[in-house]
C-alpha cells in the first residue's frame, strides 16, 4: 500500500474484527492472534503523529487492563519492513496481553524475536558484533 491514508478499498483487515475506532485510529482483533486479546491499533493516516497516537492508545489500553487485573502485563510492538516480519505493508501496532506463567522464560520480552537472544543471563546468549 502506497497511499498515505487507509480506505475501505485498501484495508486488509475484516470489518467484523473492529473493536473500536475514532477519526484517526481503528482497533481490530488480530486475525491470527498469538494469545486471546491480541489487538491491532491501525493508524488511518500513515504519519508519524498518528502512529505515535496509536502507540499511546495501545499503551493506555494495556495499562487499563493491568489496572483492572485482567492482564498481568503486555507487549507493544511494530514490525517495520519484511526483514522484521511485517506482512501487511501498512503501519500497525500489536498489543499482546501477557499473563504470569504464559511462557516458561519470559525474560527479554520482545527480544524473543531473535531465538536465543532474549535472556542475556544464559550461556545461549551471543553478543552481536558492534556496528
Amino acid at each position: 500500500m502506497t497511499t498515505h491514508s487507509i480506505t475501505e478499498a485498501n484495508v486488509p483487515w475484516p470489518n467484523e474484527n473492529i473493536v473500536k475506532e475514532d477519526y484517526l485510529i481503528r482497533i481490530y482483533e488480530d486475525g491470527f492472534p498469538v494469545v486471546k486479546g491480541h489487538l491491532l491499533f491501525i493508524p488511518k493516516f500513515n504519519t508519524p503523529a498518528v502512529i505515535t497516537d496509536c502507540f499511546t492508545m495501545a499503551h493506555e489500553y494495556g495499562a487499563e487492563k493491568v489496572k483492572d487485573n485482567e492482564w498481568d502485563g503486555y507487549n507493544i510492538g511494530m514490525n517495520c519492513g519484511g526483514a522484521a516480519g511485517q506482512t501487511v505493508m501498512w503501519p500497525h501496532i500489536h498489543l499482546i496481553p501477557r499473563h504470569k506463567g504464559d511462557i516458561d522464560d519470559r525474560i527479554g520480552g520482545v527480544r524473543n524475536t531473535i531465538p536465543g537472544q532474549a535472556n542475556y543471563h544464559t550461556d545461549l546468549y551471543k553478543q552481536p558484533e558492534k556496528v
